[in-house]
């Protein structure tokens, strides 16, 4: 007796989801960010594992910060852009190689310091007070199931 196929992958279709784009004004550091919003939120966010991108000759860290919002149980997430720390695999032999020290996980939005995700379907990302003065408006960004953040924040979630 063969085995029914429950689903097959192929027939799945994958929703895109919605991110936040967060851009300070001024550089400040991650800690005194966060001080600022918890101080002018109910959420109090928390920094959580990092995150960790394997690369062919570095893993890249990118720092995750973490609150639930108690009425709506939604979790919302902010995750560094840009990679606070890569550790060197092994030593680069080619000349024109992709891969470099740094790496930011939106490419082409290097201006970016945090990419912020929720667990709703339809993200409300107006429930996050930010400080005056330090960020600007957070801007809507809609990621395919192509593209390899969207695979990345599937697997974390």
């Amino acid at each position: 007796m063969e085995i029914q196929k429950l689903y097959d992958l192929d027939d799945i279709e994958f929703e895109d989801i919605t991110i936040g784009l967060v851009r300070l004004a001024k550089n400040v550091p991650d800690h005194e960010f966060f001080y600022k919003v918890n101080q002018i939120n109910d959420l109090k966010f928390k920094r959580i594992s990092d995150f960790i991108l394997h690369g062919s000759y570095y893993d890249y860290h990118f720092p995750r910060f973490e609150a639930y919002h108690k009425f709506t149980k939604t979790c919302f997430t902010f995750i560094s852009n840009r990679s606070s720390e890569s550790k060197q695999k092994k030593l680069q032999t080619e000349l024109f190689s992709e891969e470099e020290y740094i790496k930011f996980l939106l490419n082409n939005q290097v201006e970016v310091q945090y990419i912020l995700h929720s667990s709703e379907q339809f993200p409300d990302f107006s429930v996050i007070l930010l400080p005056e003065n330090l960020v600007f408006p957070i801007q809507d960004y809609t990621l395919s199931s192509e593209e390899e953040l969207y695979q990345i924040i599937q697997y974390y979630e």
